[in-house]
């Protein structure tokens, strides 16, 4: 028997409809949508999934909160061949990071590292607490390939009390991306 279960890249309809048979046939509803979530991808977790937290208590468990290095700084100076994107398979990566819009990305990504200097942290501890700052967000999955990058990464948790509401807002003026509609997102 499940005692508890989640939904994986489901749109809100979705979720909402394994919620409504999972009740009406009394069984365990959903209690989680896994997503993707990070600077550049934020439509899901902060437009669609508020709502079914709200209502359902669904919350989001989230995924490549560093854009698959992307955040890190890695890759600024371009793409190393002992990284993700250089690897066979992860052409679409290399792609990305070439593209206009990748090009873009990374410049706003150096003037975020700025701001995680005036914080003195690191890019990766930002990234990661920008993301657990977000109300309906119930966990963060990460993925290291080494004890010290865990250490880093866990260290986001300092981070978090340091994300005011003003320092949000100038990270989402930063970012210019910040999702039209979007309600009270941040935890108090």
């Amino acid at each position: 028997m499940a005692m508890y279960w989640g939904t994986s890249r489901w749109n809100a309809v979705e979720i909402m409809e394994a919620y409504s048979i999972a009740r009406q046939f009394n069984l365990v509803p959903p209690v989680c949508e896994q997503a993707e979530y990070h600077y550049f991808q934020r439509d899901k977790v902060e437009l669609h999934l508020p709502e079914l937290y709200h209502k359902i208590g669904v919350g989001a468990m989230t995924w490549s909160p560093l854009a698959c290095g992307l955040l890190t700084g890695k890759y600024n100076e371009g793409v190393p061949e002992s990284s993700r994107a250089a690897m066979k398979g992860y052409s679409w990566l290399k792609e990305r990071l070439c593209s206009d819009e990748g090009k873009k990305q990374l410049s706003k990504i150096k003037e975020l590292h700025l701001l995680a200097d005036r914080l003195n942290c690191t890019p990766a501890q930002l990234a990661i607490a920008w993301c657990l700052r977000s109300e309906g967000v119930s966990s963060v999955l990460l993925g290291v390939s080494n004890t010290e990058q865990l250490l880093e990464n866990l260290g986001s948790l300092r981070v978090l009390s340091q994300l005011t509401p003003p320092l949000i807002a100038e990270m989402d003026a930063l970012l210019g991306n910040k999702p039209r509609g979007t309600k009270k997102e941040a935890r108090s």
